[in-house]
């Protein structure tokens, strides 16, 4: 299940480090010293940078040490702005924002696990790697890019499971056999993957042909992005003691703020998870790519800037 926490700190980037070919690691620290919410393998954080852009980035450092977090950016050149203000700043020594603490990504018991990373990807699969290590379960990890010279991290995680992880420089040599990897894995395994969309289309399509448990994280909104418009829908914001009306061309969370009720987003298309917001009554139209099968099954909650309603109504916790 996802958790989260809504504390606000202000960190200090004390480190930047060129971790591979157009990659920055950042060290995030604690101003004063204190102890930093704690996090498990697959967390991420809201890191509102000096511009006030709010970006989300996985934790790729050791969850055991609370006095700052170590996160990883990829220059995107025809990003949304976040990963140019971090290359392109005189980051240290400046303060910044982190919001939110969130795992989307958990690692759940499993009796084999295989991990499939495909470049920045990487980022929150070493923590996994690392806690699956130290576990002494069974594991195998998978790690593709393209240039070795662009694989952040990769001797992290080859010094965590030596022959167990297999790295791949996909311009050198063909992307792995996922299909055959997929296949040889034992009953009750799960296979985590995190990279481009195009990897994680083609691992839960294998994933789904061979009935192996499939867990994966986007960095960007799905392949195809999800239409967030459909049938009007009727929203009850129970604490607020409002009901409001989603028109077929209005997004959800439009509608909320229109009744003046604040809902902090971020990407607005389905993948940061933002703005995940409580259901307590009515069934909703998941078109995430945040929660697994089993958290959309639940109904708990959704994120109403993509998904809508199997219905005409939902109760909302807001």
């Amino acid at each position: 299940m996802s958790t989260s926490t809504s504390t606000e700190h202000a960190l200090r980037v004390t480190r930047l480090t060129w971790e591979a070919d157009g990659v920055v690691g950042l060290r995030l620290s604690a101003v004063d010293g204190r102890q930093l919410p704690p996090w498990e393998p697959g967390a991420h954080v809201d890191v509102r940078l000096p511009s006030g852009l709010s970006r989300q980035y996985s934790l790729c450092g050791d969850p055991a040490d609370r006095t700052g977090y170590d996160i990883a950016v990829r220059l995107e050149a025809d990003g949304r702005g976040g990963s140019a203000e971090v290359h392109g700043t005189a980051l240290i020594g400046r303060e910044v924002v982190v919001t939110e603490v969130r795992n989307h990504f958990p690692l759940t018991d499993a009796a084999e696990y295989l991990l499939i990373a495909g470049g920045i990807g990487v980022t929150p699969l070493l923590p996994m790697a690392r806690a699956l290590a130290a576990r002494g379960v069974p594991w195998s990890a998978v790690y593709c890019g393209r240039g070795a010279a662009t694989m952040a991290f990769r001797a992290e995680l080859v010094a965590a499971g030596g022959e167990r992880v297999r790295c791949v420089d996909t311009a050198a040599e063909p992307r792995p056999d996922l299909k055959g990897l997929v296949g040889a894995l034992g009953p009750d395994a799960v296979v985590y993957c995190c990279g481009p969309n195009s990897l994680l289309d083609d691992v839960t399509e294998i994933c789904d042909a061979a009935g192996v448990r499939c867990e994966t994280e986007h960095f960007s909104a799905a392949t195809a992005v999800p239409d967030a418009g459909g049938e009007e829908v009727e929203l009850e914001l129970r604490r607020t003691g409002v009901t409001v009306v989603a028109g077929p061309e209005t997004t959800l969370l439009e509608a909320i703020r229109d009744a003046g009720v604040d809902v902090e987003s971020d990407c607005e298309e389905g993948y940061c998870g933002t703005c995940e917001t409580r259901v307590l009554e009515g069934v909703p139209d998941h078109r995430d790519v945040v929660l697994s099968k089993a958290e959309r099954a639940t109904g708990r909650t959704f994120f109403p800037c993509v998904s809508r309603a199997c219905g005409r109504k939902l109760v909302l916790d807001l």
